[in-house]
């Protein structure tokens, strides 16, 4: 089996593409939707994410205030650090874990990990697809999606490795500055290059 890693900056288009590599019948998984399992109330990991950053970044109902953290860790690294360091061992165990329990006949899984290079794991995968875009599309599409100012945007995406550093270690780059044709068309391509393997 093909351990594939998806990856890209924050507002790239990650999530259409792993979906459209769903809908051609590939294995997917989401590891900031693991990211937001591994905090669940009762979870161990949201007891430590409390215990470090205090019982403010907890909602009245005991789920993880992700605006109120996020206002912390995007303007202080060592804090990130700190999250991250608490956070990510849980996800990959959780990625491990999954990819054990794929049929043995499957040829291609892919899991979308945005911060792969920050965290360190590309060994833990045999491809790397880079989604990308231009910086300042980035920047656009994070004030729209968000709501976020200008300068909170830009602080999350100063958190992250250049996307330029990010496609030079890729093994096949997807950009999403086009159509949404163009996009789709890119991911038939990967995938195609992909099951070739």
């Amino acid at each position: 089996m093909l351990r594939v890693a998806l990856t890209g900056g924050i507002a790239t288009g990650k999530s259409y593409c792993l979906a459209r590599f769903a809908s051609l019948g590939v294995p997917v998984i989401d590891a900031d939707q693991l990211a937001r399992d591994a905090v669940a109330p009762g979870s161990r990991a949201l007891e430590e994410v409390a215990a470090r950053f205090g019982a403010a970044i907890l909602k009245p109902d005991g789920t993880l205030d992700r605006a109120s953290l996020g206002r912390i860790v995007f303007n202080d690294r060592a804090a990130r650090a700190d999250l991250e360091a608490i956070v990510h061992p849980e996800v990959y165990r959780r990625i491990s874990e999954w990819l054990a329990t794929l049929p043995p006949r499957t040829h291609v899984a892919i899991a979308d990990i945005p911060l792969l290079f920050e965290t360190g794991h590309t060994h833990d995968f045999d491809r790397v697809v880079v989604v990308a875009c231009d910086p300042r599309e980035q920047l656009r599409r994070i004030v729209a999606r968000d709501g976020l100012s200008e300068r909170d945007a830009r602080s999350r995406l100063d958190s992250q490795w250049p996307i330029e550093e990010k496609e030079a270690r890729a093994d096949y780059v997807i950009t999403t500055d086009g159509t949404v044709a163009d996009t789709d068309s890119q991911v038939r391509t990967v995938y195609e290059l992909l099951s070739a393997e």
